[in-house]
C-alpha cells in the first residue's frame, strides 16, 4: 500500500494527491454516510471511494469494507443505526457479499437470497430505517 501523499490516478488520468489513510478513517467515512442518509440516498463503493478521494479498485474497495466493520461498531456504542446497509454496488443497489457474510442480515432477521427482489425489499426496508433516523436529525 502506498504512503500517504501518495498520487491516485482518477478516471481522467490525473494525478491526484491521494491520503491512504482516508480508507480506514471510521469518523470521516461516517460523516460521508451521516450526510447520505439525511438526504435518503445509498452510496456506491465507487462514489465512496471518490469522496476519499479515490478511483473504485477491488484492493481500496475491501480496505473500505474493513473500515464500514468499525463504523457500524460506533454506531451501536451511540445508539445509532448501523450505516454500512447504504454501501451498494452500482449495478444492483444491494451490499456487496461482505456485508451479507458479516452476519447483519441474519441478526436482523433476514436469512434470505443475497441478490433478487427479496434481497432489494429487505435493504430497501433497512436503508428507510436509517433515513427515518437521520431525517430528523
Amino acid at each position: 500500500m502506498a504512503a500517504k501523499g501518495a498520487l491516485d490516478r482518477g478516471l481522467g488520468g490525473d494525478e491526484i494527491p491521494a491520503d491512504v489513510s482516508a480508507l480506514g478513517d471510521a469518523q470521516r467515512i461516517r460523516a460521508i454516510l451521516t450526510a447520505a442518509a439525511r438526504e435518503g440516498r445509498s452510496v456506491s463503493y465507487s462514489e465512496l471511494l471518490g469522496d476519499l478521494g479515490f478511483r473504485f479498485t477491488r484492493p481500496k474497495m475491501r480496505a473500505v469494507c474493513r473500515t464500514l466493520e468499525e463504523v457500524d461498531r460506533l454506531c451501536a456504542v451511540d445508539g445509532e443505526p448501523d450505516m454500512a446497509v447504504l454501501v451498494v454496488r452500482e449495478s444492483d443497489r444491494l451490499p456487496g457479499q461482505g456485508w451479507w457474510v458479516s452476519g447483519t442480515a441474519l441478526l436482523l432477521g433476514y436469512d434470505g437470497p443475497w441478490e433478487g427482489a427479496a434481497a432489494a425489499r429487505f435493504i430497501r426496508e433497512q436503508q428507510q430505517a436509517v433515513f427515518d433516523f437521520w431525517k430528523s436529525r
